[in-house]
This record gives C-alpha cells, structure tokens and sequence, in this order.
C-alpha cells in the first residue's frame, strides 16, 4: 500500500482534508487540542488561510488555529 504525502496544517491547500497524525508539542499543545477536539486520527477540512494560521472544519466544528500550532500538527492528505 502506498504511503499517503503528509504536510502540516498551515502548507495545506483550502478545501484540502487531512487526518491529523502527529502532534509536535508539549502536554499542553496536547491537551489544549484534544479539548477541541483536534487528536491524531481525526479529519480536519482547511477553510481558510489566515497568515500561517488556518481555519479547520471539524465534525461540523470551526476552529482557528494560529501559525505556530498549525505548524506542529501533522496531517496526511485524504483524496
């Protein structure tokens, strides 16, 4: 089976959707993101572009995430 490309948040297209599979951060980046809901497996649709930071859909959530948390998750790409 072939390996999926994987990319983080903030270089994925608009409309793209992505199943988070890492996080690069520290017990609270952690619990911060599992409060929204946002734990490696889950699918995020990018919305929108905002500087480095992205607006994600998730489970009929909107959620705005800045440049430096968006940089630390991880996401492989979903067709």
């Amino acid at each position: 089976m072939p390996k999926k490309p994987m990319t983080v948040l903030s270089d994925a297209p608009v409309g793209q959707t992505l199943r988070i599979v890492k996080v690069d951060g520290g017990k609270a980046l952690h619990r911060r993101l599992r409060s929204l809901g946002l734990t490696p497996g889950t699918e995020v649709k990018i919305l929108q572009h905002r500087g480095r930071g992205v607006v994600v859909a998730n489970e009929g959530n909107r959620v705005a995430l800045g440049g430096g948390v968006a940089d630390k998750l991880l996401g492989e790409l979903i067709d």
